[in-house]
């Protein structure tokens, strides 16, 4: 009994760590110009956030990233721009006016709302973090001999975990596909969920909620229209799929790639900007040929991981989760999992979509969608293979590995942005040691050479010590100090952020040594 205490404490201990860590990002990115509460002097309004003057240069750099990786590397994608604005019936053909529904469920005590599937899904982490644990357990005591799916099969407590979870998650998925609202709370009564909250069990019978914004268009309010907010920005390809293809003569396979907006009136929006009413997607669609799909689901699958790593953020804290119940739409998907200070959540999904969309559009348009094949002298809709990236919770993840609180050798503290250099906000920060002595002139004419190659930035205020320590809180890689050297032989004195080493470098080499250590791992 002893044991099982200690294990709960060391849990909850884990867990207020984690939000406390949690609690120190979003302070952090609010007080050095990251994110912002949305419409702040009004009292803000929920799950809306405003990107600062570093938060819009990080997420600005997070999308070039992708787009460069996703078209410009790739000789068979393009990308393309759609409308917010489409025509209603685009969201019935979808399945969106239908069916993008979530089921809400109310706790009469505290008067909160939830989705009732995440209440079950949190449960469900629980148990899930508990099964890490054993194995995580299990590694350090046995070491190199570990035999990891042996332990799994055999351990009796881990196959309690795992059939518990296989169990809950067969109910839930069930219900959920079945729209078998009653079932779902029954699963809530039955696993004596409590209101995080207030810790009651007083719930109300689970019951459907749309996602979508709805407004008017139209000039005259009576003859208006009812259109949507677009929940996704994947239709916005669909629909365009011919266009793209016919003009730029494209061949099949081939993709096409799009960054916006997207909304979703979310029943609980939380967790910072993680889940929000408006958000910003990262997508490409790849059209194949029919049967080919799964190959090309493997491929982007893989793909996909690596293009996460190349980033340089540790392995663990990535993780791939399989789907076991699929989307109406999908024969496959995936998720690549990231581990954020509460818990491991989806930053991307893969999903083999087959030809339910272009199927979909052709149906209730009326227009052909098809593809004409020169090499098999046939038309044919063509199956679809989907990349899907939230920039919020990349920019999240971003933030989640690079907040960093150092111990310094001699004895002082500092907080840095371990930000991945390619996507730093500030590439180079260049500063005067002191403002006088024609320093500060210097200072400028080297900052004039840097910034039309990098984001660079000038400070002269405080001891360069204070200023070393604000550019390592926003993520600079590099700061060039401008001393009374640098007049007698044109050197400079470059300093890495993580390390904090300084080298001593002719200033005519900047920009190429900077230029070289900012380079993207492939």
């Amino acid at each position: 009994m002893q044991k099982c205490g200690s294990e709960k404490l060391s849990y909850i201990c884990a867990m207020m760590n984690q939000e406390d860590h949690f609690k120190k990002i979003i302070s952090h990115a609010k007080e050095y110009g990251f994110v912002f509460p949305s419409s702040e002097i009004y009292d803000g309004l929920a799950a809306v956030y405003d990107y600062g003057q570093y938060g819009s240069e990080l997420k600005n750099n997070i999308k070039a990233y992708w787009w460069k990786s996703m078209v410009q590397y790739h000789t068979n994608i393009v990308g393309i721009d759609s409308a917010i604005f489409m025509h209603p019936v685009v969201w019935k053909a979808s399945g969106h006016v239908d069916a993008f529904n979530d089921p809400m469920i109310d706790n009469k005590d505290s008067k909160k709302r939830y989705r009732a599937d995440v209440l079950v899904e949190d449960y469900l982490a629980k148990i899930q973090a508990k099964l890490d644990k054993e194995i995580e357990k299990a590694q350090k005591r046995f070491g190199d001999t570990f035999d990891q799916a042996q332990f799994v099969a055999t351990n009796p407590r881990v196959v309690g975990y795992t059939t518990t979870i296989h169990e809950i998650s067969t109910r839930l998925y069930q219900s959920m596909e079945q729209n078998d609202l009653a079932g779902i709370r029954q699963l809530i009564e039955d696993l004596q969920i409590a209101c995080p909250l207030s810790g009651s069990r007083n719930w109300t019978d689970v019951r459907q909620f749309n996602l979508m914004f709805s407004t008017q268009i139209g000039s005259i309010s009576e003859e208006a229209n009812t259109i949507y907010l677009r929940p996704e920005t994947a239709q916005g390809i669909f629909v365009n799929y011919l266009n793209v293809q016919k003009s730029g003569r494209m061949k099949i396979p081939f993709g096409i790639a799009q960054i916006g907006k997207a909304f979703r009136n979310e029943i609980v929006a939380r967790q910072f900007i993680f889940r929000m009413r408006e958000f910003e997607q990262m997508e490409m669609q790849f059209f194949v040929r029919p049967g080919t799909e799964l190959e090309w689901y493997n491929y982007w699958k893989e793909t996909r991981v690596k293009w996460h790593r190349s980033l340089g953020m540790p392995e663990e804290s990535y993780r791939l989760h399989n789907h076991e119940k699929l989307a109406h739409y999908a024969n496959a998907a995936a998720d690549i999992e990231f581990k954020f200070p509460f818990g491991y959540k989806e930053l991307e999904g893969i999903h083999s979509r087959t030809d339910f969309d272009l199927k979909a559009h052709e149906q209730f348009s009326g227009k052909k969608m098809r593809y004409f094949d020169p090499e098999l002298n046939e038309s044919y809709i063509p199956y679809v293979v989907e990349t899907s990236i939230g920039v919020d919770r990349m920019f999240l993840s971003i933030l989640t590995h690079a907040y960093t609180e150092e111990q310094l050798e001699d004895g002082s503290e500092r907080v840095v942005m371990n930000i991945p250099p390619v996507l730093a906000p500030v590439k180079a920060a260049v500063l005067p040691l002191v403002k006088k002595d024609g320093l500060p002139e210097k200072s400028k004419e080297v900052f004039d050479a840097l910034k039309y190659d990098f984001m660079c930035q000038y400070d002269e205020k405080d001891a360069i010590g204070r200023r070393y320590r604000r550019q390592d809180a926003i993520g600079t890689p590099y700061c060039i100090t401008i001393d009374h050297q640098t007049l007698e032989d044109n050197s400079v004195t470059i300093r890495e952020r993580d390390t904090m080493q300084q080298d001593r470098i002719p200033v005519e080499k900047i920009n190429q040594i900077i230029a070289e250590r900012i380079k993207p791992r492939q």
